[in-house]
C-alpha cells in the first residue's frame, strides 16, 4: 500500500478531489494542516481521513520519524525549508502556467494581466516558490468577457481532474 500525506492550509477542494479519486485504490491518505479551523479539516472529518494539525515551526519535528511515499501540497501556504524537503518527494499544484505568475493570487494576476491563456502546473517542490521541475501543465483559455469567478472555476476543475492522476502516475 502506498502512503501519501496531503499538506493543505485552506479550503481543501484539491484534497477532497484526491481523496475521492483514490477512494477504492490501495493508497492511504493522511492530511497535515498548519491552520487550526481551516475548512480542509472539516473535509477530512467528513471523508473519514486521519488528519494532523501541526504548527509550521513543528513540521520537521512531526515528519522526521514518519514515512510517506509522496508528500502532496494542495494549497499549503508556506515555504518548506531544506530539512523538510530532504525527507522525501514533494509535489505542488499551482494555478498558472509556470514560470508565469509564481506565488500568491496567480489566477487573479493572470486574469488582470490581459493574457489570453493561463493554466495549471504540477511541479516538484524546491525551497524557492514555484520553481521546481515541472511534471505536467494544462492550459486554460481566458475567454473575452469571462468573469474572474468563471476563470477560477475552470482552473479548479482542471486541478481536480489533473492532480490525482499525476499523483497516481508518480506513485
Amino acid at each position: 500500500m502506498k502512503k501519501i500525506l496531503v499538506m493543505a492550509s485552506g479550503n481543501g477542494s484539491n484534497f477532497e478531489a484526491i481523496v475521492e479519486y483514490f477512494r477504492n485504490k490501495d493508497v492511504l491518505i493522511e492530511l497535515l494542516c498548519n491552520i487550526e479551523g481551516a475548512n480542509v479539516i472539516s473535509r477530512a472529518k467528513r471523508l473519514g481521513i486521519k488528519y494532523f494539525i501541526v504548527k509550521f515551526t513543528d513540521t520537521y519535528k512531526f515528519l522526521k520519524d514518519k514515512k510517506y511515499d509522496l508528500y502532496v501540497l494542495a494549497g499549503y501556504m508556506r515555504i518548506l525549508p531544506r530539512n523538510v524537503l530532504a525527507l522525501g518527494r514533494f509535489i505542488n499544484i499551482h494555478p498558472s502556467l509556470l514560470p508565469e505568475f509564481r506565488g500568491l493570487n496567480a489566477i487573479k494576476r493572470a486574469y488582470n494581466s490581459g493574457c489570453k491563456v493561463t493554466g495549471v502546473t504540477v511541479h516538484y517542490v524546491e525551497e524557492e516558490v514555484d520553481t521546481g521541475e515541472i511534471i505536467a501543465a494544462r492550459k486554460c483559455e481566458i475567454e473575452q468577457g469571462m468573469a474572474l469567478c468563471e476563470l477560477e472555476g475552470k482552473i479548479h476543475q482542471i486541478e481536480h481532474n489533473m492532480y490525482p492522476k499525476i499523483i497516481e502516475e508518480i506513485l
